[in-house]
């Protein structure tokens, strides 16, 4: 029916004015109506076909960046055609799984904000990085001005600071009794360094006497005593090296690790000391101002401090106490052998008793380095 209503508009008759000319047309709607007639059948036949057509139709239907639009009516110019290509519009994904077309520039926003939301979260992460060091160096400047404030306010005598007398003298007479060891030590490693420049040159003195016995035949016996001396003086002055080096090494031990241990657990506890009176003079101070709702909210933050610094002090303090009294046992024990070590054998070696002296080294298990050895001792290693 439609191809037979196209035909026939396709055939009218064209009247001829009498000058063979073509007359002036009045308006004809023929054509336009063949085409809306083709229209509403086209919908009808569209409609009864089903979706599944219409998937058909634009899964393998032609390419709209390769078709052409006509512009104008029937018998149009080709100056009508419009490339397609040239339409600019939002792009259309059909997902023929479900049915629906999915703009493409929805992909492009998804992908925008998955991309802004893990920077947000990076700006997040940041940004609580920097408060919480922020908070940090917040407390340690309050804490830094309430402990320079108490400081001052001790020096001046205005400011109360807590006492106890009993370790406050143990505490001084460790820092006396290590300037006192200090002060030995110092003194043996002189006496070491000078014995062993002494032993040098009594070394190099018998081998001057041997070499003059065997170039001087007259003076021969006399040049060999005297080298044998020297040589027999320069073993024992090794021998007691050994033992002085072993009594410097366990002096300086004590004086520098075990002391030093003790007075840095002691620096400790006077630093906790000093916090803890400057929290405590805090709340005092708060105690005696008003009693309103933010002044009861101060103090129950300053009272949930002044406990934190309590018990830190109380912690720092019987450490310093057991550390005392260990140390104090650990001193006694050493210094008892390292003394008697030191007093047989400068006995030994000044009595030219040679068999107590290596007996004496024997006793406390002190080995020396044998001659040639480049290697370090474990004496020299400590």
């Amino acid at each position: 029916m439609t191809d037979s209503i196209m035909s026939k508009a396709a055939t009218m008759e064209i009247p001829i004015n009498s000058n063979g000319d073509t007359g002036t047309l009045p308006e004809d709607d023929s054509l336009e109506q063949a085409a809306k007639l083709q229209w509403s059948l086209d919908e009808k036949v569209g409609s009864s076909r089903g979706t599944r057509d219409l998937q058909q139709v634009m899964v393998s239907g032609p390419n709209l960046n390769e078709t052409s639009i006509v512009s104008g009516g029937y018998g149009g110019t080709a100056e009508g055609i419009i490339p397609t290509s040239s339409i600019k519009g939002p792009a259309v994904h059909y997902n023929a799984a479900f049915n629906k077309r999915i703009p493409l520039t929805g992909l492009g926003s998804s992908m925008h904000h998955s991309s802004s939301s893990s920077s947000m979260a990076a700006d997040e992460a940041t940004r609580g990085v920097a408060v919480e060091k922020l908070e940090t160096v917040k407390k340690w400047g309050l804490n830094t001005y309430k402990c320079t404030k108490q400081m001052i306010s001790e020096r001046f005598g205005r400011g109360s600071r807590t006492v106890d007398m009993e370790l406050e003298a143990q505490i001084e007479v460790l820092r006396d009794t290590k300037r006192k060891y200090e002060s030995v030590l110092r003194l043996a490693r002189a006496l070491t360094n000078h014995f062993y420049n002494m032993v040098q040159t009594q070394h190099a003195l018998g081998d001057t006497f041997a070499d003059l016995s065997q170039k001087s035949p007259e003076l021969r016996d006399e040049f060999g005593y005297n080298a044998e001396t020297q040589k027999l003086l320069c073993k024992n002055g090794e021998t007691l090296l050994g033992a002085i080096n072993f009594f410097v090494s366990s002096i300086n031990t004590l004086v520098n690790k075990t002391m030093e241990d003790t007075l840095m657990t002691i620096k400790m506890y006077e630093s906790s000391r000093l916090e803890f009176d400057a929290y405590r003079s805090d709340l005092e101070e708060l105690s005696l101002g008003p009693r309103d709702a933010v002044a009861m909210a101060r103090i129950d933050a300053a009272q949930q401090q002044y406990q934190i610094q309590k018990d830190k002090y109380e912690r720092l303090r019987s450490d310093v106490i057991i550390k005392l009294k260990f140390l104090e046992e650990n001193k006694v024990k050493v210094m008892h052998k390292q003394l008697l070590l030191f007093h047989n054998a400068i006995s030994a070696y000044f009595a030219g008793n040679q068999q107590q002296l290596e007996q004496t080294l024997k006793q406390f298990n002190i080995k020396l380095k044998p001659p040639g050895d480049d290697k370090p001792s474990w004496l020299e290693e400590q």
